[in-house]
């Protein structure tokens, strides 16, 4: 069993509160289309000058009609508004929200490319499923603010300024009672909202937590099953469930408590007004037309201010949501295009005085030096949790060692272009990673080329993979589920192992690629592992005794420390730890 070492602690930047300016600069920095948005804008503008018209228009009509005749001119004008306000509103809403989609698009694109190039550490202290929470869930909040509510709450703000105006224009003493609700309203919100603010960070942060959870179990699926874990998982999944739903109860209390609120204030508003309205016409100092012109103005009013509650509390989870995707953003991300690049062939590779920790009270490895000379085998050998795997983490730059330098040639393998780097490293693993998807995906996978049928073929025939491909009936285009569990080990191994030589790296890195095997998948994986070590730089890591026997180099790690190096023959004769290891493999041939 390969060694993994602790998980690394990737430093994440401390999180800040945001505020709403904060949030619009989050967006603005997806550079949305800003001319489509005012051209969105300015047909919203239309649309509510023709609801701020049709008032009047129906002020005129009242007043200026009587039973027998009804005045045309102004009918049909006022079904010029109605039509000028759908068209209108139909176009400024769709740009609106176009804009909007166009905007959370290129947030997910900025936040998928940045979570690729975030360094393993990341990974190694952050659940993939949170991950995936803060690209899906988080974004889609932002998005409904964006493409829905925030286009709303604009044309609706329009509407009630100008109704305010109008109605202060109209007549001073009625506009005074809607007024009066204003301090009552802030009364509610801003008290409200700030609990609502603090619930819908905990209910997203619990989400992401359940999916991180969820998405790791159900990739375990059959270790649960053979281990009987059904029971425990139900309970586990429980606990974040009901989490989640004691969140969403005090979320969805506070909702439908500030809906009504609010509807009983406007509604207290209409009636009053229509009362004193009705009063006024009686005295003869306002006309039915400005009462219905009023009321009309009021519904102006009414309806946007009932929906900015929704709005604000939107926001709040929106700017939750923000902070959280900043948080990611804001880390950092691998030196990737930083560097010259480097052909690695002929060239030997030295690593000196290498020490790395995750953490400064466990070091993992002090003081490591070796070499490789360009077509030889080195192999590592030792009991596990040496730090023999770690030490391939380290070549493959996934952490950055704490002390010393690996070089090749004479250049500084931290000075090289990391992509090139890895370009040139084959690195075969125990667990032999594949993705969902097709045979002839996973082979071509990561390679900047399409292969052609022959070239894939031939691959397959150097890890002796074809014949099992052949005998599939979709041959090439066979679907191996996720993580490869419609193959058996040994298929997936030589799957790997064909990619490998797709790949035609320069350096290649064998950890434990036969150790899970049985004998004759063992047996056919090691052919190819021996076709595909042939004219390349070759770092192993394994048990098997014969790949040890025929290594140019064998450096034994133990805790973390060169104790031996050597030729097998050496290592015998001066090692005795060594030797009772190689007596060990040879008693459990």
């Amino acid at each position: 069993m390969a060694d993994r070492g602790i998980v690394v602690k990737e430093e994440m930047p401390k999180e800040k509160v945001i505020k709403i300016g904060d949030f619009l600069k989050f967006i603005n920095s997806v550079n949305p289309r800003k001319s489509l948005f005012l051209l969105g804008m300015l047909l919203s503008l239309v649309t509510s000058g023709a609801s701020l018209i049709v008032p009047q228009l129906t002020k005129g009509l009242v007043d200026t009609s009587v039973l027998t005749r009804i005045d045309t001119k102004m009918l049909m004008t006022l079904l010029l508004a109605f039509v000028a306000q759908l068209g209108f509103g139909t176009l400024g809403g769709f740009f609106l929200r176009y804009v909007g989609e166009e905007s959370v698009k290129k947030l997910r694109e900025n936040l998928w490319d940045h979570l690729l190039r975030l360094p393993v550490g990341y990974f190694d202290e952050n659940k993939s499923g949170e991950s995936s929470s803060r690209l899906v869930n988080d974004t889609s909040v932002i998005k409904d603010l964006v493409t829905s509510q925030f286009p709303n709450f604009i044309t609706g703000g329009i509407q009630l300024v100008g109704s305010l105006i109008i109605l202060v224009w109209m007549d001073w003493k009625m506009a005074a009672l809607i007024f009066t609700a204003v301090p009552l309203i802030a009364l509610i919100m801003l008290p409200i909202g700030r609990m609502m603010s603090k619930i819908g960070r905990q209910l997203q942060a619990a989400t992401a937590e359940f999916n991180g959870e969820a998405s790791e179990k159900l990739s375990e699926i059959r270790l649960i099953k053979s281990s009987n874990g059904e029971t425990y998982e139900e309970h586990s999944g429980r606990r974040f469930i009901d989490k989640i739903f004691k969140l969403g109860i005090k979320d969805a209390k506070i909702e439908a408590v500030l809906q009504p609120i609010m509807m009983t204030v406007m509604l207290g508003l209409f009636v009053g007004i229509l009362g004193y309205g009705a009063v006024r016409v009686q005295a003869g100092t306002l006309t039915s037309g400005e009462l219905v012109a009023f009321l009309l103005y009021l519904f102006n009013i009414i309806a946007p201010a009932t929906s900015f509650a929704l709005f604000f509390s939107q926001l709040q989870k929106a700017m939750g949501a923000t902070q959280r995707i900043e948080q990611i953003l804001h880390t950092p991300l691998e030196p990737v295009g930083a560097g010259e690049d480097f052909d690695v062939v002929g060239q030997k590779l030295q690593v000196k005085d290498l020490s790395f920790s995750y953490d400064a009270l466990h070091p993992v490895l002090e003081n490591i030096s070796f070499e490789a000379k360009p077509n030889t085998v080195v192999a590592f050998a030792g009991p596990s949790g040496g730090g023999k795997s770690t030490i391939f983490a380290l070549l493959e730059r996934f952490y950055q060692p704490t002390s010393g330098t690996i070089l090749i040639g004479d250049e500084n393998v931290a000075a090289l272009d990391l992509t090139d780097w890895r370009s040139q490293i084959g690195y075969v693993s125990q667990d032999s990673a594949v993705f969902a998807g097709s045979i002839r995906d996973n082979l071509q996978y990561g390679l900047d080329k399409e292969l052609s049928e022959e070239e894939l073929w031939r691959g397959l025939e150097l890890a002796y993979a074809d014949q099992f491909v052949k005998d599939f009936p979709e041959q090439l285009e066979t679907e191996i589920g996720e993580r490869g569990v419609k193959l058996s080990g040994g298929q997936k191994q030589r799957i790997a192992i064909a990619r490998a030589f797709l790949r035609n790296p320069k350096i290649l890195m064998l950890d434990e690629a036969t150790a899970s095997l049985d004998s004759q998948s063992e047996e056919k994986v090691q052919r190819a592992l021996d076709s595909l070590m042939e004219g390349r730089t070759t770092l192993v890591i394994a048990h098997r005794l014969s790949t040890i026997v025929d290594a140019d180099q064998i450096y034994f790690i133990e805790k973390g420390q060169v104790t031996g190096h050597g030729t097998h023959t050496e290592l015998i004769a001066s090692h005795p730890l060594y030797s009772t290891y190689v007596q060990e493999q040879i008693v459990n041939a």
